[in-house]
């Protein structure tokens, strides 16, 4: 509150408490996550085409909140309600990727998988790996980061020369 020069009361006329901003926090980053990745998962026909461009779009969410997300990953090991925000972001890439994986294989434009449990290896390695990377202190850079996660993507989904 300090270095907002805001008052306490002033921090209650837009929050309920610090659960309510973490919750704030929390929609506002699935969104701008959500927006990039619609990219490839409102593509029409192969998803490939732009897989790495929606790919893009998520690494710069992170790179530009790398320590917010990560602050958010490490509260939810200690706050069952930040803990249940951080699943329910998680749950809604899950299912929205392998909604797009079953159209996908629908299409044949992929290779057979288990969406459901494919979608859950990619979200989880995607969340992990991003926030490992880009969290408070970034290691990687965010070309590096695209590259290395589109390779992964590209090759689970469309296949080793996809």
């Amino acid at each position: 509150m300090r270095r907002t020069e805001l008052s306490r009361p002033s921090f209650y006329v837009y929050f309920r408490d610090r659960h309510h901003l973490v919750l704030k926090v929390v929609e506002r980053m699935q969104a701008e996550s959500a927006a990039m990745a619609d990219v490839w998962y409102g593509a029409k026909g192969d998803g490939r085409d732009v897989i790495r461009e929606a790919t893009a779009g998520v690494v710069a969410v992170f790179e530009r909140h790398g320590a917010v997300l990560e602050a958010l990953a490490d509260a939810a090991a200690d706050d069952p309600d930040v803990e249940a925000a951080h699943q329910n972001v998680l749950n809604f890439f899950v299912e929205a990727t392998a909604r797009r994986i079953e159209r996908e294989t629908a299409a044949g434009n992929m290779l057979p998988c288990d969406a459901w449990e494919t979608a859950r290896a990619l979200s989880i390695m995607n969340d992990r790996y991003m926030t490992a990377v880009l969290g408070r202190n970034p290691t990687v850079e965010p070309q590096v980061v695209v590259d290395t996660i589109t390779t992964i993507w590209t090759r689970t989904l469309y296949g080793a020369t996809g």
